[in-house]
């Protein structure tokens, strides 16, 4: 009798589970495998055991987007960021290559069962102070091609997320390099997002290189929104690699 239960609940979860993707306790209890029950399956080879209470199935090579949507389901907040972001709206399509950058409304350790797989890197600060809720959930979205409910910041919220780390886990050069490549942002979109930036570094660097780069007109979106610059005095910091980085507060 045992024998055919743990037949009849195995084969329930081949076929009620979508592969592509770790699953947790939680998906597994409504199955009907207990803690106990998913360690004795793991034991005698039906399931894989990647850290406690987290299962996936054997020989089941998941791709990045099935864990990151499964990360999603435990992170608040959890999204593709800055130039990992930027880079699937627009030179890359694709979550491969350079070491993801992900972020996220809490402090959390990426698993090692997911950093092994994918080289990531994972990114908390309190970037936007949200005036309004729905603007945290307007600026994510999925890109055409990537899976529902797979989120990734928008473009406008993403070059942010990037000139935020510039000069420390990102290159200033290549962070230069990749503001470059923007294209047309939304610009009322962009202001909301500036107002509540508060980063004063971010939004300096962003209104410096946007008149360099003319990507938008920076004196009708100051007269627009109340953009956070912080003090009339230049902003200097030394960079990790030695560069004095100066900026006027309004670009």
């Amino acid at each position: 009798m045992e024998g055919q239960s743990r037949h009849q609940i195995i084969k329930r979860l081949q076929t009620t589970l979508q592969r592509g993707a770790p699953f947790d306790l939680g998906t597994l209890a409504p199955l009907g495998v207990s803690p106990q029950r998913a360690a004795r399956y793991a034991e005698s080879g039906w399931l894989v055991r990647l850290a406690q209470g987290v299962y996936a199935f054997p020989n089941d090579a998941f791709g990045v987007e099935g864990a990151l949507k499964f990360l999603q389901q435990r992170v608040p907040g959890l999204h593709v960021g800055g130039k990992s972001a930027l880079g699937l709206q627009g030179v890359r399509h694709n979550l491969g290559g350079d070491t993801l950058v992900l972020w996220g409304d809490r402090r959390y350790e990426l698993p090692p069962w997911f950093t092994s797989r994918f080289p990531a890197r994972y990114v908390h600060a309190r970037l936007f102070d949200w005036s309004d809720a729905a603007l945290s959930d307007k600026t994510l979205t999925t890109p055409p091609g990537l899976p529902d409910g797979l989120h990734v910041a928008v473009s406008e919220r993403a070059v942010l997320e990037l000139l935020y780390e510039a000069g420390t886990k990102q290159s200033l050069e290549e962070a230069r390099n990749i503001f470059d490549g923007l294209r047309s942002p939304r610009k009322e979109l962009l202001g909301q997002l500036l107002s509540c930036c508060t980063s004063v570094k971010a939004v300096r660097l962003f209104l410096t290189w946007a008149r360099e780069t003319q990507v938008v007109d920076v004196d009708d979106l100051l007269a627009r929104h109340r953009v956070r610059t912080g003090s009339e005095k230049r902003w200097m910091s030394r960079l990790a690699d030695g560069t004095l980085l100066s900026l006027n507060p309004y670009g």
